[in-house]
């Protein structure tokens, strides 16, 4: 299995947007966070495929953390990068922000974490082209990422542990 060659996440940044609608909506008139969920694995998705250059699947989301209420009405704005790629899988983060009605200002209402595993068409794992963090900002979040690789692999090794140890 060759390798493609590395690249920047540059050209694999996606930023989408959604209007919140009712149907989007619990009876709060807050997002579902479901529904938010929804479209962090379309974003990341998008930016996984278009850095692995093949058709990817979700395996993970590590964290998702609410910030701040998105609200019927508001826009969400969803940006999408990859942090780190790995031999078959890549880690996106998503930033979402809100903007209210009428207003030009966005407020940061929630961030993710994703994994993604590059599939061929039998739908087996295959190589991603390594990551180039070329700006400072690209190489914190790859830094960072390959933190929250640590603590996932550490975390699995304990469960696999225990798991053994339990009748």
């Amino acid at each position: 299995m060759t390798r493609k060659p590395a690249q920047s996440p540059a050209p694999s940044r996606v930023e989408m947007t959604q209007v919140v609608l009712p149907g989007d909506t619990n009876a709060h008139g807050n997002v579902f966070g479901g529904r938010l969920m929804q479209w962090i694995d379309i974003a990341g998705a998008v930016a996984a495929h278009r850095h692995a250059r093949s058709n990817v699947v979700t395996a993970s989301i590590d964290d998702l953390h609410f910030v701040e209420p998105i609200r019927l009405g508001d826009i969400v704005v969803l940006r999408a990068s990859v942090n780190w790629a790995g031999r078959t899988s890549m880690e996106v983060g998503v930033r979402i922000l809100a903007e209210r009605p009428g207003g030009s200002k966005q407020t940061h209402a929630a961030s993710a974490y994703l994994t993604f595993v590059s599939i061929n068409r039998r739908g087996r794992p295959t190589r991603v082209p390594a990551l180039l963090p070329d700006t400072a900002d690209d190489r914190r979040r790859h830094a960072a990422a390959m933190l929250r690789r640590d603590r996932r692999l550490e975390l699995r090794r304990q469960i696999l542990a225990r798991h053994k140890r339990e009748p």
